[in-house]
């Protein structure tokens, strides 16, 4: 049954964002920015989109709230130039409106782990119409399969055009706002949000499963931002963020354990370390890529303790650089490590752990060349002969020295203790002025 008009006063829309790659923070920015609007009333929901697409799951989990939603979502790529690439274009499918702006585009939703179908000697010839995944790749056939399973659903439901859906997955189809249009891929193409109000006014859309008439005209429209959750979730999840956080925890923790008693060392690097553990729990992490990251920092702090440079450093740059590669499992845009950062940070790894670190521990084992310990173990030579305490030369300078057997003038000894300003010394067998060290 058709849901007569809502002309009563105080309508509003409530705009949401989706700039960028589509992720954690952007999946939880909408889901409590969806539940927000339709507690405090508001009549539509607004999606305005531009982005490059982002993680299977975050979409997915993005599209479900859409599907629940007791109140209409319209998301619109805007503005021109922007984009609903892979990811988004699986979103527009499953708005109860899509709509863009001119000089957009939609399409591209192959799976990214991926290569599109038709682009090689396996696939065919480029352009050629391909209903399967390469011969003998099972994994690949899976996940295209899927995709087309999942977005011709969405089509379907929505009354838009399911063969382009599977076009834009199988071949890595792209689309012109206004040649959307005209394939029925879309509903409406707008210039600007009064525009886009202007033309959803009177449109009927099904929502779980009752038509609903849009009144849309004179609409407000709110503009609900991220908050601070939202965004330091944003930074957070960041894979570039938390891979430098998890470096921070690690070598936070390094330091304090090679010098206890530092704290600020191994609270910083604890409280960086659970940030970063707590962004790959929500990422699509590689642990064979965590792994060979601490096998390669464990071969660097053990090259640190090797008499010379060789096989453990090297080793362990290399284990450290191939597990920051594939650490996120992922090709979506936006979600990959910055090759810079990784062999910045490789370098700052090696001269950290197998220079700087390796020198510190080698000096801890040099003899103290300064203070009173090094006076410990150091010659020395009688003044005058006596008997229990007297004079003694050590390190150019006269010392009160105390024995335990009498000495001669000019007898070599050895300091075996300080007490106070008193050397406590024992005599060199057989040396004498002249005999031996002087």
């Amino acid at each position: 049954m058709a849901q007569e008009p809502d002309t009563a006063p105080g309508r509003f829309a409530v705009r949401l964002d989706i700039d960028g790659p589509i992720g954690p923070a952007t999946r939880d920015y909408l889901h409590r920015a969806m539940a927000s609007a339709v507690e405090d009333g508001a009549r539509l929901i607004i999606l305005r989109m531009d982005t490059p697409g982002g993680l299977d799951s975050s979409m997915r989990d993005i599209i479900r709230d859409i599907l629940a939603s007791p109140i209409p979502v319209v998301t619109f790529v805007y503005p021109n130039g922007a984009r609903a690439a892979s990811a988004g274009t699986y979103i527009l499918y499953a708005s109860h409106v899509a709509a863009m702006a001119p000089a957009t585009n939609l399409g591209a939703a192959t799976p990214v782990q991926i290569a599109p179908l038709g682009s090689g000697p396996d696939g065919g010839e480029p352009g050629e119409e391909q209903t399967t995944a390469p011969a003998g790749d099972d994994m690949a056939r899976k996940a295209v399969n899927d995709a087309v399973a999942y977005i011709q659903g969405l089509a379907r439901l929505r009354g838009r055009n399911a063969e382009w859906a599977e076009k834009a997955v199988r071949e890595a189809a792209s689309l012109e706002a206004r040649e959307a249009l005209e394939e029925n891929v879309i509903d409406l193409v707008a210039t600007s949000y009064e525009d886009l109000l202007d033309q959803l006014d009177g449109r009927t859309v099904l929502v779980m499963g009752e038509e609903r008439t849009l009144a849309t005209s004179a609409m407000v429209i709110r503009h609900l931002e991220p908050d601070w959750r939202s965004r330091v979730l944003a930074v957070i999840t960041n894979p570039n963020v938390a891979y430098i956080l998890m470096l921070i925890g690690i070598y936070g923790l390094i330091l304090e354990f090679a010098n206890p008693g530092t704290i600020v060392a191994g609270v910083v690097g604890a409280i960086c370390l659970l940030l970063a553990l707590y962004a790959f729990q929500v990422l699509p992490v590689n642990y064979a890529g965590v792994g060979l990251i601490l096998l390669g920092v464990a071969l660097m702090v053990a090259e640190a303790f090797a008499p010379s440079f060789g096989a453990l450093g090297i080793g362990g740059v290399i284990a450290f650089v191939i597990g920051s590669i594939i650490l996120v499992d992922t090709e979506a845009p936006g979600f990959g490590i910055s090759i810079a950062l990784i062999g910045a940070v490789a370098l700052f790894s090696a001269v950290l752990f197998i220079l700087l670190l390796g020198l510190l521990f080698k000096a801890r084992h040099r003899p103290v060349v300064s203070g009173r310990e090094q006076m410990v173990g150091a010659p020395a030579q009688v003044m005058e002969g006596f008997e229990g305490e007297g004079l003694v030369r050590a390190h150019g300078e006269l010392w009160r020295a105390r024995s335990d057997v009498p000495l001669a003038a000019g007898q070599r000894v050895r300091v075996t203790a300080i007490d106070g300003l008193h050397l406590k010394v024992s005599p060199e067998e057989g040396k004498r002025r002249g005999e031996g060290d002087a």
